[in-house]
């Protein structure tokens, strides 16, 4: 029997993916279940497993764009599972060959056309010129110190080093994310808005409560659960941010699905957490490590990057001093972590040297005006540098769970 392997649709509104790899070759025996493609839609990649065991004929090349429902491959399920690779013969080792020096005549002293006398030689070489370059003027046209002396090397023409280039096709996901980005840009009325944090007390934080953390929870107290919470205790503050435009209406949510930027094989992935106004510090913690290991690994699907009312991005993991993040469409807002750098800043009169990150929120003017705007930046920062009181309540071990 041949079975037909059709594309499944990876999820709503995706009518197109492509074949990135494919991870058997034509002729392959497949198991079920077994992993034979690597297909990219324009929000993940997803694994293609084999629907039956049997024997498989390939039907679309790498690179290619096939429709969802199109057939891709062929599985022979009557043929026989092969019993095992017959051993390969041993590749002999073969002596080195050694060539034997040719018996050439004795050298004399004539010149191809094009050649260069010694003394050209070194003077084209100080000038980073070739002697094919140029015409000579000696017998049978060699290049002569004179003729090298008057060479003049072109300005606008390379004289050495890689000037290779190489062309590759972009993936469908990388694709998709460009028309975001543009469609954002284009169609939103984004303006961003700054701020800087004193981190200190949460560096006191953590230094204190890591190591216990960890040790109870197997995941570290790092930064993100503090800016997380922190978004969502503004968010509450300010609705409008969490809210987005659908036509004519504004659509507001009453909770919190925080999207994160993670790096993976692919680039950027934008996974999502949900409820988070539910989630502890050791929630977000185990949540923001579940899906980075997921995103590594290659295994986020669609329904985990679905959705997401509010987007948070840390470009201080690359070493980003600061930056304007785009909007994550259809939402109205993205909050930019940077790096934490040691400045000075005046504290009661003194000037003291203190951990700074500088934060950046970018909005969609048309739905969050500038008071807005700047009340959620602040209440944001407000958190972070009075992290016990308005985030934990005044009680660390109970917020932390230990």
């Amino acid at each position: 029997m041949i079975l037909e392997m059709k594309v499944p649709s990876p999820g709503e509104s995706i009518t197109e993916v492509e074949i990135a790899t494919w991870l058997v070759e034509d002729g392959d025996y497949v198991e079920k279940d077994q992993a034979i493609a690597e297909v990219d839609s324009d929000k993940a990649t997803l694994e293609l497993p084999a629907e039956v065991s049997g024997t498989i004929t390939l039907k679309a090349e790498e690179g290619d764009a096939v429709e969802v429902g199109a057939v891709v491959c062929l599985i022979d399920t009557s043929a026989a599972k092969p019993e095992g690779d017959a051993p390969k013969a041993e590749k002999k080792e073969e002596a080195p060959k050694v060539e034997t020096p040719k018996q050439t005549a004795p050298e004399t002293k004539t010149y191809a056309t094009g050649s260069a006398s010694p003394a050209a030689k070194k003077i084209l070489a100080e000038k980073g010129m070739d002697a094919a370059s140029i015409s000579g003027t000696g017998k049978d046209g060699r290049v002569t110190k004179e003729d090298a002396v008057k060479a003049v090397p072109s300005m606008g023409t390379p004289t050495g080093g890689s000037r290779g280039t190489s062309r590759s096709k972009m993936s469908m996901l990388r694709r998709k994310v460009a028309e975001r980005l543009v469609e954002a840009k284009n169609t939103t009325a984004m303006l961003t808005t700054f701020n800087e944090v004193d981190m200190s007390p949460i560096f006191a934080l953590r230094s204190e409560y890591k190591e216990t953390f960890k040790a109870k929870h197997g995941v570290g107290l790092g930064f993100m659960s503090f800016f997380t919470l922190a978004v969502v205790r503004a968010l509450k503050m300010y609705p409008a941010v969490n809210s987005m435009i659908d036509g004519k209406e504004m659509l507001s949510y009453d909770f919190c699905d925080i999207s994160i930027a993670v790096s993976g094989p692919k680039g950027l992935m934008v996974p999502v957490m949900r409820n988070v106004e539910n989630l502890s510090f050791r929630g977000v913690e185990s949540e923001v490590k579940r899906l980075a290991i997921r995103a590594r690994d290659g295994q986020i699907t669609v329904d985990e990057m679905t959705g997401g009312t509010f987007t948070i991005s840390n470009g201080g993991v690359f070493g980003s001093m600061l930056s304007t993040p785009i909007i994550n469409p259809p939402q109205s807002g993205i909050l930019g972590m940077h790096n934490i750098v040691e400045r000075p800043v005046a504290i009661d009169g003194k000037v003291e040297i203190r951990p700074i990150m500088y934060v950046a929120l970018s909005y969609d003017h048309r739905i969050i005006d500038g008071k807005e705007s700047v009340g959620f930046l602040v209440a944001v920062k407000e958190a972070l540098e009075n992290p016990v009181e308005l985030l934990m309540n005044n009680d660390i071990k109970k917020a932390l769970e230990l």
